[in-house]
């Protein structure tokens, strides 16, 4: 049974079966008139208008907006009367979408409803497991809606977007969060009016809870567990019960992936503080350590590289120690870790000469091993010129021996140009001095 079902009520009009559901789930709306925000999807002739309502044709449908805007909302108002299924692209697989398909293809000749298949975090499937969606949205075996917090243009395939009609929805104002908190305190669905919310403890709420409509509703719901039936939720309550509780997320959603993002970006953008802000929320929320360890030696290698390398040693010295003595001291490594790479000179020219020389190699440039680089240490390799006039470069002055090293399909080929950051610098000179000396100095 979907929220659209017909259920029966309790003495507050509540359906029993959302009795115990969190308030967000009780609040959502249930009729286009009470969404907020959105209003660029909501006028007259809109096409989300037209999706919804007893002659709505069966299209399929990607909302891409922020976590707490109300894609889940829109997608139970598409289905309408229609049966909901819903699926999380986190835990679902490709078995799991056949199952509901073949259900639906058999309902379909029985004369039943339709089905309507809601893929929350549709951006975590794969290519393959979004491939296998095609033939169902195609031939309307299933309209399917999906919710991505990504660029669609990046992260759905372009046949499946191409079949489906791409809904963009923007953050909502303090005002309309400030407006659901409001109903949700007085409505028979919320909190009946069984709490009083201070207007300091709303203005916290919305601070905290930024324009995620979700996160709001949580929120105020922890609360007035706290303040009890006909308790008053002031600023002081609210702020005394969301240090326990909001500093926490979810480790497998939207936030885990937004804070390690934001995180390694400061730490790139060599912005101290807030590296430490984005250490501080995972160490807070119980991220493990070494995964953060993990982050931090990559980022040495791919943003730091040549301009200081000792930052690799530093941060793979961290990843050891977090796993050797664990938290909470943990915590101070990871600091220590963070600020070390945070201040220190950037390069990416390392991870990019890799990625060219590789593209080379793709692209069938590899070439023939010139013949004195090759492997002389072997019966006969002398007789067919393996090994023949290879200068040992410890014979030739400064150790820099003047010979072709590449393949001659890559003749002049150049990798990788050191920037002016840091030790980079000193190569920078090194290198022109040393490509000199080897003929290559254009």
């Amino acid at each position: 049974m979907d929220l659209f079902d017909a259920a029966r009520t309790d003495a507050s009009g509540v359906p029993e079966t959302l009795g115990n559901a969190p308030l967000a789930v009780r609040m959502r709306p249930r009729a286009l008139e009470e969404v907020v925000g959105q209003s660029h999807l909501l006028t007259e002739g809109s096409p989300l208008r037209r999706l919804i309502g007893e002659d709505a044709a069966a299209t399929s449908v990607v909302l891409w907006g922020p976590p707490g805007t109300g894609k889940t909302t829109l997608a139970y108002l598409v289905a309408g009367n229609r049966r909901f299924v819903e699926l999380s692209a986190v835990t679902a697989g490709v078995k799991d979408v056949r199952a509901v398909v073949d259900d639906s293809k058999r309902r379909i000749a029985t004369g039943e409803r339709e089905t309507v298949l809601f893929i929350d975090e549709i951006h975590r499937f794969t290519r393959s497991q979004q491939d296998a969606l095609l033939p169902a949205v195609e031939n309307r075996w299933v309209t399917l809606i999906g919710a991505t917090t990504e660029n669609p243009s990046f992260s759905v395939v372009g046949p499946l977007l191409s079949r489906s009609l791409l809904l963009v929805l923007q953050p909502l104002a303090s005002a309309d969060i400030a407006a659901l908190l409001a109903r949700a305190v007085d409505d028979a669905r919320g909190l009946g009016g069984r709490v009083t919310l201070e207007a300091q403890a709303r203005d916290h709420i919305l601070r905290v809870a930024g324009a995620d409509a979700r996160k709001a509703l949580t929120l105020l719901e922890s609360i007035a567990d706290s303040a009890g039936p006909g308790g008053v939720i002031t600023a002081e309550l609210a702020e005394a019960t969301m240090d326990a509780a909001l500093v926490a997320y979810d480790k497998s959603g939207d936030q885990h992936y937004d804070v390690i993002s934001a995180f390694i970006k400061s730490v790139r953008g060599s912005d101290v503080d807030a590296a430490l802000h984005y250490l501080a929320r995972m160490v807070v929320a119980g991220e493990d350590p070494r995964f953060i360890a993990r982050r931090l030696v990559i980022l040495a290698a791919e943003d730091i590289g040549m301009a200081d390398p000792q930052g690799l040693v530093i941060a793979q010295a961290a990843a050891e120690a977090v796993s050797f003595i664990g938290m909470p001291e943990g915590r101070i490594v990871l600091a220590e870790a963070t600020t070390y790479l945070a201040s220190a000179p950037k390069s990416n020219r390392s991870y990019r000469a890799i990625d060219a020389a590789i593209a080379d190699v793709r692209a069938g440039k590899a070439g023939v091993v010139p013949e004195h680089l090759r492997d002389a240490h072997y019966a006969g390799a002398e007789r067919i010129g393996h090994g023949q006039d290879y200068i040992y470069a410890h014979d030739a002055p400064h150790g820099v021996a003047a010979q072709e090293y590449l393949p001659e399909t890559l003749r002049g080929a150049r990798y990788y140009s050191p920037t002016e950051h840091g030790y980079e610098r000193t190569l920078t000179e090194r290198l022109r001095t040393i490509r000199g000396m080897l003929g290559r100095d254009q």
